[in-house]
């Protein structure tokens, strides 16, 4: 499945990696991009983990925009 997320606080490349290695650490994911202009973040996973993705952007300080 494929997931978008517009999310704040990223502000450069090391944000994005951040992005890409804290949700990559999760079993079912297989691939991360991250758009730092737009805060974009597309995530392609093995089954519907939208909301555990979620939580764990949050908890990486990168939360979804209301």
């Amino acid at each position: 499945m494929e997931f978008e997320f517009r999310v704040r606080n990223v502000k450069c490349d090391g944000c994005a990696s951040a992005i890409r290695a804290g949700l990559g650490k999760h079993p079912r994911v297989r691939e991360v991009e991250v758009e730092v202009p737009t805060g974009r973040v597309n995530v392609q996973a093995d089954g519907d983990i939208r909301a555990e993705l979620g939580a764990a952007l949050r908890d990486l300080g990168y939360p979804e925009n209301a």
